[in-house]
């Protein structure tokens, strides 16, 4: 069993317009860089220097991994991760 990644409508055009993909088990930045390795230019969209970026919130299993390990944050086989770009708005 994998890691499944929901992936919004903004990044699908780098992801091939697939709005679910899989990863493997490890950490959410070692995810992304899998992921980067796929879909080229996806890491840089998501992170800098190792670090997510401040406006892109990353849920595993429904959790913000801003209030887990950040970008530590573990995954394994049959979870599912989010990627969800904040939207600014007043």
């Amino acid at each position: 069993m994998a890691v499944t990644i929901r992936i919004p409508t903004p990044l699908q055009r780098v992801t091939q317009g697939k709005e679910v993909v899989e990863g493997t088990p490890g950490t959410v930045i070692n995810l992304v860089n899998e992921l980067d390795k796929a879909y080229p230019g996806l890491a840089e969209r998501i992170s800098e220097n190792g670090k997510i970026r401040r406006f892109v919130n990353i849920y595993v299993n429904e959790e913000d991994i801003r209030f887990l390990d950040a970008e530590n944050t573990g995954v394994k086989d049959g979870d599912e991760v989010s990627i969800v770009p904040a939207i600014a708005g007043g």
